[in-house]
């Protein structure tokens, strides 16, 4: 149990942002930089300086790019620190591209110069989207196919945008299975960690990949089973080149109404075809 306000305040924070991301599905996140504040704060542990020891430790090893924002308040705190660091994928401006959305949430503490507001902005960029990555392997020689489907939810987790493996041969004609995952710069020591506690390698391979992506975004339609998520990928002239149900959300659907789960696929099609 949550004794203090913070506490439970950081518990929003915290899934409200898992909450979005997870049903925006974006392709990236971009911030420029983080204004933290100066001065001092009082916590448990005592007077602590502006920036926090611990919102820098978690920016430095996220590579987030800071500035100090020109007022004497914690302006960033560890807990919105973790959030950046976990979601932001690039701190760079905003890519150029078409806003599609625009969303504001504000703070409890009032500013004289400005509005304490969090602005987020979703956007389809011009052009195909190139995003660099670092791609991480593994041979495994000596593991089950279990165990290796459990490593992916563990790389996904902890950061990798996709993971899989697939069957190969090895030295002396030992059947194997080769791991790989893609993974943003900020979550690649996480997900080598995972795999070397998951999996049985004793090392990791790792090197620098791009990909060109389509601009995605989510649209729900109603159907006979609810609401459903469906996932539409555009090209850079706007034509819609896949439009996929969210297949978590089908399955939840025909659970619930005792439906076999492609007739909940195919009512969500035709529902996204209706409305296209």
């Amino acid at each position: 149990m949550f004794h203090e306000v913070g506490a439970i305040d950081s518990v929003v924070d915290i899934v409200g942002t898992a909450a979005a991301l997870a049903y925006l599905a974006p392709a990236s996140v971009s911030c420029a930089q983080v204004a933290m504040g100066h001065g001092t704060v009082r916590c448990a542990h005592g007077v602590l300086p502006v920036p926090s020891p611990a919102a820098l430790e978690i920016l430095r090893r996220a590579g987030g790019v800071m500035t100090d924002g020109g007022v004497a308040r914690e302006l960033t705190t560890p807990t919105g620190a973790a959030i950046l660091a976990h979601a932001v994928t690039a701190w760079t401006p905003a890519p150029t591209g078409a806003a599609l959305a625009v969303g504001w949430g504000a703070g409890d503490m009032d500013l004289r110069d400005r509005p304490n507001v969090v602005r987020v902005t979703v956007v389809a960029p011009r052009g195909h989207a190139a995003d660099e990555l670092w791609r991480v392997e593994a041979n495994l020689d000596d593991q089950s196919p279990e165990i290796a489907a459990h490593a992916i939810d563990h790389a996904l987790a902890a950061g990798a945008v996709d993971a899989w493996f697939a069957p190969i041969t090895m030295k002396k004609g030992r059947p194997a299975l080769a791991f790989a995952a893609l993974v943003p710069a900020a979550a690649r020591a996480a997900v080598v960690a995972a795999l070397l506690r998951e999996t049985s390698t004793i090392g990791v391979r790792f090197d620098r990949v791009e990909r060109t992506v389509l601009a995605r975004a989510t649209v729900v339609v109603d159907t006979a089973y609810g609401p459903i998520p469906i996932k539409v990928a555009r090209d850079v002239d706007g034509t819609v080149r896949n439009a996929a149900p969210e297949h978590d959300a089908c399955a939840a659907a025909a659970q619930a109404a005792g439906a076999p789960l492609k007739l909940v696929y195919a009512a969500a099609i035709a529902a996204w075809h209706r409305g296209a």
